[in-house]
């Protein structure tokens, strides 16, 4: 299994720099992790951008979440349903950590996306 490791300073230094590069590229700063969240989930459904009902926006951030847990191994892709959404299964247990931790290893990982998706 592959982690995501940073210092908390490093942690911090590399989240406002995304933050900077996402503001420079949509034009708006995502406020918090969920929005960020948010835009991977659009990002990983490719359908474009559109109105979402609050289901399918805690949907788009459950995909993102999967997608970024994915790099560690912990949800594997199943396949699309027939509106093209994606469907993760969880294939590896998630750690137990508390919510300051779980925030942390979330947004090392959506780094290690942008990284990897985006930003190359």
């Amino acid at each position: 299994m592959n982690t995501v490791s940073f210092t908390d300073e490093e942690l911090t230094l590399e989240w406002e720099a995304l933050l900077d590069q996402l503001e420079h590229s949509i034009g708006k700063r995502p406020t918090d992790l969920n929005g960020v969240l948010f835009l991977i989930g659009v990002q990983e459904l490719g359908q474009g951008y559109k109105l979402f009902t609050k289901e399918q926006k805690q949907d788009l951030m459950h995909i993102a979440i999967c997608k970024v847990l994915s790099y560690s191994g912990f949800y594997e892709l199943e396949g699309l349903d027939a509106d093209g959404w994606p469907h993760w299964r969880l294939v590896n247990k998630l750690p137990h950590v508390d919510l300051l931790q779980q925030e942390g290893l979330l947004k090392g990982y959506v780094i290690e996306y942008f990284n990897r998706e985006v930003f190359v």
